[in-house]
């Protein structure tokens, strides 16, 4: 039997590949004689790269400016095909990601993307065609104007003066000058892995929506969304392109610039990833599928990642089995994704706290349980 063991983050608990192995633990036990593919998966987010890095491409790591300046060091990957074409990922969490600021108003309104720029010019350097960009878990609300920054664009006030980097001086911008801009960027194919279809500004847009759990309070909320709006208006001058469509309020409006200034697309974040990892071909050679993730919700279910990867199992007849954190949604909901059985965390640990200081040991135990009694 070919187990595909192929789950996502555990969220401050696990990487999707070490999920992976506690799961392929528990499924050995049960299974000693079963080949146990792991294959961790992502939804274009945080853990894309992970993916990526799984599925053979060459990590690399640069030092770069973080959203409030500070240096990090950021990694992403590229692998070179046969026709002389390299494909890199990149996620703007590496080197903007909110795990790199304190969540403050400040922080919120200084949050910049420069360093996702800075990654885009060692991809290019590198002799990268196609980038694919993760645009998870972001600290900025800068409208990617930070990475075109980074790649030779300038963003200037009524007096001729470069603004400040970052999402509130967005709303001081008049006009871009062009003249510097990496030519680069119009050769090469940026795909952008979405989950969300937010668009830039409005209430529904990359402030209102994700502005509060990056720091900012109601007045930095009001003013970041002016920024994107004035952006947008720039943008739209610039290139004679509109930048506010569903999906481009992701990380903080990130993608509007590529948008403007690239013949970028906007992609569903699972089925990029799937395309680039092969998980088609995994899948093919599958007798059953064991998913999972931290925590198994609502959200889970417009598309995420285990979800995502149950439904395309259910339409080859493949059956699935969810191991998760924890379990918010219905057996019901989860029949209806082709999900035979399902097993959480809480039900074998002693307190939520000991599941997730101990999420290995317990994923494996849970994964052997639901198997004997799947």
């Amino acid at each position: 039997m070919r187990i595909l063991i192929a789950p996502d983050k555990f969220k401050g608990s696990l990487t999707a590949a070490e999920a992976a192995s506690a799961i392929a633990e528990g499924a050995l036990r049960v299974y000693p004689d079963a080949e146990a593919i792991q294959f961790p998966v992502a939804d274009g987010g945080e853990g894309t790269l992970e993916a990526a890095v799984a599925a053979g491409y060459e990590e690399r790591i640069n030092a770069v400016v973080g959203p409030i300046l500070a240096p990090v060091g950021a990694a992403w990957a590229i692998r070179k095909d046969a026709s002389g074409g390299a494909t890199a990922v990149i996620e703007t969490a590496q080197a903007s990601g909110l795990a790199h600021m304190e969540p403050t108003p400040a922080n919120a309104l200084r949050a910049h993307s420069y360093g996702c720029g800075q990654l885009i010019a060692a991809a290019l350097d590198a002799g990268a065609t196609e980038i694919v960009l993760g645009v998870g878990g972001s600290a900025m609300s800068d409208g990617g104007s930070g990475a075109l920054r980074a790649l030779g664009l300038k963003p200037l006030d009524a007096a001729g003066n470069v603004v400040p980097l970052g999402g509130g001086p967005l709303a001081d911008v008049v006009s871009v000058d062009t003249s510097g801009l990496d030519p680069r960027l119009s050769a090469v194919k940026f795909r952008i892995a979405v989950d969300v279809q937010n668009p830039l500004y409005g209430g529904d847009g990359a402030a209102h929506v994700f502005g509060p759990q990056k720091g900012a309070d109601a007045d930095a909320i009001e003013l970041l969304d002016a920024g994107l709006r004035n952006w947008a208006s720039v943008l739209r001058e610039c290139t004679g392109r509109d930048v506010n469509v569903p999906g481009a309020g992701a990380a903080g409006g990130f993608p509007a610039s590529f948008l403007a200034f690239s013949t970028a697309a906007l992609e569903g974040g699972f089925e990029l990833v799937a395309g680039l990892t092969g998980l088609a071909e995994k899948l093919a050679v599958a007798d059953l599928v064991i998913t999972g993730e931290g925590s198994m919700d609502s959200q889970s279910l417009t598309g995420k990642a285990p979800i995502a990867l149950a439904d395309a199992a259910q339409s080859r007849g493949i059956p699935v089995i969810v191991v998760a954190g924890r379990i918010l949604v219905s057996p019901e909901d989860l029949a209806r994704h082709g999900v035979v059985a399902a097993a959480q965390l809480l039900d074998v640990a002693a307190s939520p706290e000991e599941a997730v200081a101990n999420a290995a040991k317990y994923l494996a135990w849970a994964t052997s349980q639901v198997l004997e009694g799947a």
